[in-house]
């Protein structure tokens, strides 16, 4: 499998075979440093480790098109985690400041493996902080991003230059666009995309590539997220998160926001959603105790590990891929 090439699908069929393939071995010891760092960084910060929920009564719903994975768990209906969100609401309770090596399961549309980022199976570094804005954890995100790059260019770079890899370092303050600003440029070259909801991935794919460094959006609108993000209550219509996007054509690196924290509001945004509040039994029984505000983002594993490493598709980020619709080990 030596002359396998690791972004072609049938890799990902034998990846039996193809996990020992030299490259492979390269991008393993990469990932290896980024999770290294990622959990360094974070100890530094402040951060506690918690372990992550795999299945629960409920998960995220807002998956953006994804369909959620099921499992009959002693005659009870539960879901296997698409996110950890509402369960870092849950930990902020007891610890201001927490992390997580979170494994997603998301049923991706067919189609999103032409995307080459999308994975049905994927881990995210997420984690949550109390009484903290989302300009807080912007600015953590940018100290987290360039700690990693400068570790793996420190500690990788024999692995790099055998990827053929140049990773220049990461600089701040990263640019910022709102939400408003990132659709306008997108329609001056010629991309209709919606002012009130998320930006398609073809458009995203298209606005990373006119940048050559990360960069924010932020200020969503009201109804493209889901219901635990908070609406700004100066400016009515406009959420309080934002999404990191990696350059040259990678996409979204971190999804983050501001959470909504009050039962009544969280109440009002599920009937604006079409959520079923009695789905969320735990969730809202503990919004009535009451939990601290706070705000917190996640960062893909693959996604990171893919843009590092300058890698065709994310499956060649990960020893054992499930891409959307291919049957794999």
């Amino acid at each position: 499998m030596e002359s396998q090439d690791l972004s072609s699908l049938e890799s990902v069929r034998l990846r039996h075979l193809a996990i020992r393939h030299p490259k492979m071995k390269l991008v393993l010891k990469v990932q290896d440093q980024i999770l290294t760092s990622l959990r360094e960084f974070l100890r530094k910060e402040g951060f506690i480790e918690i372990l992550a929920p795999i299945i629960g009564p409920v998960t995220d719903p807002g998956i953006r098109g994804a369909k959620q994975a099921s499992i009959q768990y002693y005659d009870v209906p539960f879901k296997i985690m698409s996110s950890m969100i509402l369960y870092k609401q849950m930990a902020v309770s007891s610890f201001g400041k927490i992390f997580a090596l979170s494994p997603n399961v998301r049923l991706e549309p067919l189609e999103s493996m032409k995307t080459a980022r999308h994975l049905a199976e994927f881990r995210q570094i997420d984690l949550e902080m109390a009484y903290t804005s989302y300009e807080d954890a912007m600015s953590l995100a940018e100290r987290l991003l360039a700690s990693v790059v400068r570790d793996v260019r420190e500690k990788r770079g024999e692995e790099l230059e055998r990827l053929g890899r140049e990773l220049k370092e990461v600089k701040s303050p990263f640019k910022k666009l709102t939400h408003k600003e990132a659709v306008e440029l997108l329609r001056s070259k010629g991309y209709m995309v919606s002012y009130v909801e998320e930006i398609p991935w073809d458009a995203e794919e298209a606005l990373s590539a006119m940048h050559h460094e990360p960069f924010f959006i932020y200020d969503y609108p009201l109804m493209a997220r889901g219901f635990y993000d908070r609406e700004d209550p100066n400016r009515p219509g406009v959420l309080r998160d934002f999404d990191m996007l990696y350059p040259e054509g990678f996409g979204e690196a971190i999804s983050g926001g501001e959470r909504e924290h009050t039962y009544g509001g969280v109440l009002k945004r599920m009937k604006l959603t079409g959520e079923d509040p009695e789905k969320y039994g735990w969730y809202l029984h503990m919004l009535k105790e009451g939990v601290p505000f706070s705000v917190g983002f996640g960062i893909g594993v693959e996604r990171l590990t893919r843009w590092i490493c300058d890698l065709k598709t994310v499956w060649e980020a990960v020893p054992f891929p499930k891409v959307p619709g291919i049957v794999s080990p």
